[in-house]
């Protein structure tokens, strides 16, 4: 069971609540966490620190003391994916939960309270992808971190994006997002600071962006005939490095796989890659 949470401000202070509809957290559940704290700390040079273990054995990882992500032990009796979750911020979760449901999707955990900090739940789109649910304390906010090893920004592989996108529209009040066009479309999101809407001329044309008060927050990819049938629908998180060479390279270093090798597109030079346990995630470097 995972646990979400998110750093105190500067100097200890208290940051504004994410708004809703945000990613806020990401987190992990591995059948090896040792082992797992180990990959990513030789990769991103994370540290870590218990979690409050309310929710079963759990870290979290921090980059100059600033809290990343979240890894968790997956129960020996649950034969789930590894795979990283992306949690989005709301208001109030047994509200959303319950339009998830209404909405044709699923809650498979929760909603409930993950100590002082929030509550939680953990959802499946009507497609199948996973997804996180998080409602913050009121105190709790959102106080990224920044530079090499932080998640920059999350992109949904579906089968089509059209029925999918209404889905999170209701459930998170997402605004009508801009559908890429061609192949080329300049990717919106690569005009906010601290996030990046990866893209390539070989995306396919069914692709939209998700937008909260104006600003881009996630990408939606229609892949049809050419999503992975061994993963399905499914979210990928990325992360930022100085290197993706270098960062790819390491992951083979460290027993992970490259699925897709460093390449260059319009918003940076990005690597789709996994861990040891299968885990997909990817490595992107905006250009200068």
């Amino acid at each position: 069971m995972t646990e979400a949470r998110r750093p105190a401000g500067p100097n200890g202070t208290a940051p504004a609540r994410p708004a809703p509809g945000t990613p806020c957290w990401v987190s992990l559940m591995a059948h090896g966490t040792a082992a797992t704290q180990d990959f990513y700390q030789e990769l991103f040079g994370w540290e870590f620190r218990p979690g409050s273990g309310r929710l079963g054995p759990y870290v979290r990882a921090l980059l100059a003391g600033r809290e990343v992500a979240g890894i968790g032990h997956m129960p020996p009796d649950q034969e789930l994916p590894v795979a990283w979750t992306p949690y989005f911020a709301c208001e109030d979760a047994d509200a959303t939960a319950e339009t998830v449901r209404h909405c044709g999707g699923t809650v498979g955990v929760g909603p409930l309270d993950a100590g002082a900090d929030g509550r939680m739940a953990v959802a499946v789109d009507p497609m199948g992808a996973v997804f996180g649910i998080w409602q913050p304390t009121v105190h709790g906010g959102a106080e990224p971190a920044e530079g090499p090893g932080t998640p920059v920004w999350n992109e949904l592989l579906t089968y089509e994006s059209t029925g999918v996108t209404k889905f999170y529209r209701n459930v998170f009040g997402y605004e009508d997002g801009e559908a890429a066009e061609t192949a080329e479309a300049r990717d919106p999101a690569a005009d906010v600071e601290g996030t990046a809407g990866p893209a390539d001329a070989a995306d396919p044309v069914d692709r939209v962006v998700l937008r909260r008060r104006g600003r881009p927050v996630a990408t939606v990819r229609g892949m049809g005939q050419a999503l992975p049938r061994d993963r399905g629908a499914h979210w990928v998180t990325y992360f930022r490095v100085a290197d993706v060479d270098a960062a790819a390279a390491r992951v083979t270093a460290l027993g992970g796989q490259v699925l897709e090798p460093p390449h260059e597109g319009p918003h940076g030079r990005t690597a789709t890659v996994t861990d040891p346990e299968g885990a997909l995630f990817a490595l992107l470097r905006r250009p200068r």
